[in-house]
């Protein structure tokens, strides 16, 4: 019983360290950075649940809601780019493409709150996800300093959807042990200044 108790602790402190910051599309403050986190490519383009968080992204943008969209994910190969795939998708949905900033080296969800906030200089977001992953987003990304309120893009109960929840349990021990230990993303690299020029063309 013991042991079940301390497994699940990780789970109830993201629960609870995003208490209040996950809302509805219509309940979101107005911010002017949204965060997509990449969720795979499919033959190049990206998969149903990225296209989703894509789809909310640009619903916020239209509605006025967000100002900039940061798009994190995976680019360790050359063969294999999540930003770009995601940039494409953007602007094909009418996101103009200098109101977009990539972040290649998004490679989970640590790395990319750490990253928006030394390297972007990101310090309040809405952040878009699943729901079953946006607690771990938000409660990690405000451990790394942005204020973050998150948007959980709803999917249908399949196959997908319980493997999501049943790896965030899994993931939710790593999240406690990065919140607690701090680590450097895999790769943080110089400070860039695509948040303020995306910003500075939207004014």
């Amino acid at each position: 019983m013991l042991g079940c108790v301390l497994a699940l602790l990780p789970a109830t402190w993201l629960h609870a360290a995003a208490a209040e910051r996950v809302r509805g599309p219509g309940e979101l403050p107005r911010t002017q950075v949204a965060v997509v986190f990449g969720a795979g490519l499919w033959g190049g383009e990206p998969s149903p649940y990225l296209a989703h968080r894509l789809d909310a992204a640009a619903g916020l943008y239209r509605e006025g809601r967000v100002e900039v969209v940061l798009v994190t994910g995976d680019n360790s190969r050359e063969e294999y780019d999540e930003p770009d795939a995601m940039r494409r998708y953007l602007t094909a949905r009418g996101v103009p493409d200098r109101r977009i900033v990539s972040d290649y080296a998004g490679f989970d969800t640590w790395d990319s709150c750490v990253r928006a906030r030394k390297i972007f200089g990101v310090d309040r977001a809405v952040l878009i996800s699943q729901g079953f992953h946006i607690r771990r987003a938000v409660a990690l990304c405000r451990d790394a300093g942005v204020d973050a309120y998150g948007l959980g893009v709803a999917e249908p109960h399949d196959a997908t959807w319980y493997y999501g929840g049943i790896r965030e349990l899994l993931a939710s021990g790593k999240a406690a042990a990065d919140a607690l230990l701090e680590p450097d993303p895999q790769f943080l690299g110089p400070r860039e200044d695509g948040i303020a020029r995306a910003l500075a063309s939207h004014r």
